[in-house]
């Protein structure tokens, strides 16, 4: 009889062991992983919206208009006559949001 009681209270405790650590897990997708997920989803549209004429803010802080986008790399304008070639994922979705007000 005394056994059964000890076999009831271990399952109890692995139980709540269970159920702690799967909270812990859910709290993390919640505040951790699914934000990273959906922010980089946004970086990603934004960055597949970019077209000629746009102004973009790089991850190194230059402020240029789009000349050309080919591929995955975009020439920048800087000034009349001076341009830069960059990769897409050198154009910052934040700073450029931030720098033309938009959300």
């Amino acid at each position: 009889m005394t056994s059964w009681i000890l076999l009831q209270a271990d399952t109890s405790g692995i139980m709540g062991q269970v159920f702690l650590f799967g909270s812990i897990i859910l709290i993390m997708y919640f505040f951790m992983i699914r934000p990273q997920q959906k922010k980089q989803k946004e970086t990603k549209t934004f960055l597949e919206s970019i077209k000629k004429g746009d102004n973009v803010v790089t991850i190194g802080g230059i402020h240029a208009k789009i000349y050309s986008v080919e591929g995955d790399t975009v020439t920048l304008e800087l000034d009349k006559g001076i341009k830069i070639k960059v990769e897409k994922s050198a154009i910052s979705a934040d700073y450029t949001k931030k720098a033309t007000g938009t959300k």
